[in-house]
């Protein structure tokens, strides 16, 4: 492996003098606009057309019920989720974004004036930092000072991931919600492909074999998780697809909440939930993940992991929970995320 340096040099180097706009990635990685729902296309029309020419994502992990709530855009790039983001928070709420490429970051902050006015603002409620996502403390934020943490495409060209997600989690008040889109690979990559600045820069040399990516949201102390959408990444140059091989790659957009009360494996205490309609975004149904679909006024049975996951976050006051933990009945029987590693897997349990 190269040294952490200089992977972040290189890096730095390919977003701000190999790429002009999205327009030149070589593989579809790292943008996909058509992951977008509609409720945010929308706000699109609002945002300067310099941000969205040069901005580089894989999803949109931006979830709902966010007016009020402070957020932290980690890789914010040119600025495009946190202007997006801007919007949906409303002028009570705030958000912070943070990216390690100066020549990204100049391009939302000189927009800043004009999106503020957009929006209708008197002062803007987003600010841009430059900085490392592996060291949040860089730019002052404390512990649990927020209400969550996004990513769009992004954790995968850190090389020191265990430190970013250990960060996530201490800045992430109790109850707060990481929602971030990236890059994930069935398996490990050679450490040719790893090596190269290209198929790193891309977003392919770093991305998450879904395994260790597990292993380092239990070590940050979270002991699930779950995936909200999916689908499969194109490579399209033939040099690039000659180094990563056999491996397939995915884009996931993922949940994780910062709760004490989850378990590893999802447990049965025969409890119901039922979504009361009430989130202004979702009146008809609430996804929590691709296995959990809340049709309004439907109760549904749930694991505990499930039912602290929408009873003590920002989504608690959208649910009525009938039954507590008093009494056990074993596992969950309620069909996981299948990992990019095994698309053919039948699963058990949560």
């Amino acid at each position: 492996m190269k040294p952490a340096l200089q992977t972040q040099q290189e890096v730095q180097q390919y977003y701000s003098e190999v790429l002009e706009t999205s327009q030149d990635l070589k593989t579809s990685a790292c943008c996909d606009l058509q992951a977008m729902p509609e409720r945010l296309k929308s706000i699109l029309s609002d945002i300067d057309e310099e941000i969205l020419s040069k901005f580089y994502g894989c999803g949109s992990p931006l979830p709902q019920e966010l007016r009020g709530v402070s957020v932290l855009d980690l890789g914010c790039g040119s600025g495009r989720d946190a202007y997006i983001l801007s919007k949906l928070v409303g002028k009570n709420g705030t958000v912070v974004g943070v990216d390690m490429t100066a020549e990204q970051l100049d391009v939302a902050i000189r927009h800043q004036d004009s999106q503020t006015a957009k929006f209708g603002y008197r002062h803007p409620n987003v600010e841009f930092h430059l900085g490392n996502i592996e060291d949040l403390q860089g730019i002052g934020l404390e512990d649990n000072s927020l209400d969550l943490v996004v990513s769009n495409c992004v954790i995968n060209l850190s090389p020191h991931k265990d430190k970013v997600f250990q960060e996530i989690f201490r800045v992430l008040k109790p109850g707060g919600e990481l929602y971030f889109s990236d890059v994930f690979v069935d398996r490990r990559l050679s450490a040719e492909a790893m090596r190269d600045p290209e198929v790193y820069g891309e977003c392919l040399g770093g991305a998450l074999y879904f395994e260790d990516f597990r292993r380092l949201l239990f070590q940050a102390g979270c002991p699930d998780f779950r995936i909200v959408e999916s689908s499969s990444i194109e490579i399209q140059d033939p040099r690039i697809k000659g180094l990563v091989g056999s491996a397939r790659f995915s884009s996931f957009t993922v949940r994780a909440f910062k709760l004490e009360t989850l378990e590893d494996r999802c447990e049965d205490y025969g409890q119901f939930a039922t979504y009361l309609g009430t989130m202004e975004e979702c009146p008809e149904a609430f996804l929590l993940d691709d296995h959990h679909l809340f049709e309004a006024h439907r109760p549904m049975a749930v694991c505990g992991n499930t039912t602290a996951m929408i009873q003590e976050t920002r989504y608690s006051s959208h649910f009525e929970i009938v039954g507590d933990r008093s009494r056990h009945f074993g596992l969950f029987d309620c069909g996981p995320s299948i990992p990019v590693s095994d698309p053919s897997s039948t699963p058990s349990c949560c």
